[in-house]
């Protein structure tokens, strides 16, 4: 049995089998690295193109940025813990986990909303979409959302762990994460922290009505252009960024309805990969793979070499 006190560290058990950790460790770097070269590029770009100079690229960015930091907080710790065989993270490095993952979760999210609503009058209102989405407002809208997140992460953060571990210090997934922390705690006052999940997932259940409601109005616009070529044009700002939301959506929603096991399998593994990995390595990819301005910057870009 275990007091607060006696919590000084968790152990991230998602895998029983020692045979498992240099696949395991092979796994993760591959999709690390890919996750890093794919944003940092990304990232690079549209800092050096001045043709990426406008606001669409410059949430993309933003949302590079966030998704290399969703990544950064979860994974080369567990890589760690795999190449040394150990499954030890200390109190505070869980706490940091905690926050941080849920601030670039929630920052990242808050952006895709806003990259919503950047289509929606680019296309809806492309006469004012200069004098609507000027510099200041941009940088105003970024800045909320990483506020925003800060709050939020603050909150869960603080009311997790505010409550006493005595049941276990076992956490069955590679890293630390809310659910599983609060089954950790044998306080009535966890319910707390559940009812702010519950919160939290009707402000992501609001962002996501919002960005529904964009397109709803995008396509609606864009049906109605003549040009079948200006269709296609605008198709194409549009879908990669509704395939980003409907990963992220698709894979959290997986992750965070799916009942917390005491034993975890191949299949809690895999879906907890994918809500944590898989889309900060597929977003620079899903973005990048048909956007021509991308693709020319790059080709300037290495032609500089």
């Amino acid at each position: 049995m275990f007091n607060q006190t006696s919590v000084t560290e968790f152990l991230l058990d998602f895998s029983d089998s020692q045979e498992l950790q240099p696949l395991i460790f092979a796994i993760f770097l591959a999709a690390y690295l890919a996750a890093l070269i794919g944003n940092l590029l990304v990232i690079m770009l549209v800092a050096l193109d001045h043709h990426l100079h406008t606001p669409m690229y410059f949430f993309l960015m933003n949302l590079s940025i966030l998704d290399l930091g969703t990544i950064s907080v979860t994974v080369p710790k567990s890589m760690a813990n795999s190449l040394w065989n150990t499954r030890s993270i200390p109190y505070a490095g869980c706490v940091a986990q905690v926050f941080f993952f849920f601030f670039f979760v929630t920052a990242n999210f808050a952006s895709l909303t806003i990259m919503a609503y950047d289509r929606c009058i680019a296309i809806c209102k492309p006469l004012h979409y200069e004098t609507i989405m000027n510099r200041r407002a941009c940088v105003q809208m970024a800045v909320s959302a990483w506020v925003s997140a800060i709050l939020y992460s603050s909150l869960h953060t603080g009311n997790t762990f505010r409550l006493p571990f005595c049941h276990s210090n076992i956490i069955k997934k590679f890293f630390c994460d809310v659910p599983q922390l609060l089954q950790l705690s044998c306080s009535d006052s966890y319910l707390s922290e559940v009812w702010l999940l519950v919160f939290g997932m009707s402000l992501y259940f609001s962002c996501f009505l919002f960005i529904i409601v964009s397109y709803v109005q995008i396509f609606s616009v864009v049906l109605r252009i003549p040009s079948k070529q200006d269709r296609q044009k605008a198709f194409s700002t549009c879908i990669p960024h509704l395939l980003v939301v409907s990963l992220l959506i698709f894979t959290g929603t997986i992750a965070y309805t799916k009942p917390t096991s005491n034993s975890p399998s191949a299949l809690d593994l895999m879906v907890t990969v994918m809500y944590a990995v898989l889309p900060s390595m597929a977003n620079p990819i899903i973005y990048s793979i048909r956007n021509k301005e991308i693709k020319a910057a790059l080709g300037k870009f290495i032609g500089r070499k």
